[in-house]
């Protein structure tokens, strides 16, 4: 147990801040059961991480577990919660679960009997999470995160910084957008067009 924290701590220290995907302020990571489904190489563990990192920082309280770990092929999912609840931990974020075949079941069981536990976990075999033969969908709120858009390739790519517009504001300010977009360069206020109407 003590080995799955320190590998926790390690990962989170090691989590990079700069790049911050828009999904991020959409997802609410208070609720008790949240998934995350998306496919391979779309950003869910970074996303999650930066989550704990940004809430909790190094607690012993908050933890990132990877479910391919190997640890896990010698101990059980629903007994090492249980280890790590009676260590005080409160918060966990479950990483690849798709990796454990009993995920959704022994998870069903933490969130019934562990009433202040808050589980976030990470999938990318989405048909097959959709189709469990335990019913999560009354128990976890599902996001589904997709690849990068455009503008946060842009963004990530250090291109230029997009804010999101909505559709009223591109269709009432269209021309003012393209023309801050198109002359402003990384780093400066990507809000700044607003207060120039």
């Amino acid at each position: 147990m003590r080995n799955l924290i320190n590998k926790s701590k390690l990962i989170d220290s090691a989590t990079n801040l700069n790049f911050i995907r828009s999904k991020y302020d959409e997802i609410d990571c208070e609720s008790r059961f949240v998934g995350i489904l998306g496919a391979r190489g779309t950003g869910k563990s970074t996303l999650v991480l930066q989550y704990l990192k940004k809430t909790y920082g190094l607690n012993d309280h908050a933890s990132y577990w990877s479910l391919d770990d190997i640890y896990f092929s010698n101990h059980s999912l629903i007994e090492t919660i249980e280890s790590y609840y009676q260590l005080g931990g409160r918060f966990l974020v479950l990483d690849e679960v798709h990796k454990y075949p009993t995920w959704a079941r022994e998870l069903k069981n933490a969130y019934d009997f562990y009433k202040d536990l808050r589980v976030v976990f990470t999938g990318s075999s989405v048909i097959d999470m959709l189709n469990l033969e335990v019913d999560l969908s009354r128990r976890a709120v599902l996001y589904h995160l997709t690849g990068l858009s455009f503008r946060e390739y842009l963004n990530f790519t250090k291109v230029t910084q997009i804010p999101i517009y909505s559709l009223n504001e591109i269709l009432s300010n269209h021309i003012v957008i393209g023309h801050f977009i198109t002359t402003n360069k990384t780093n400066d206020n990507s809000g700044q067009w607003r207060n120039k109407k």
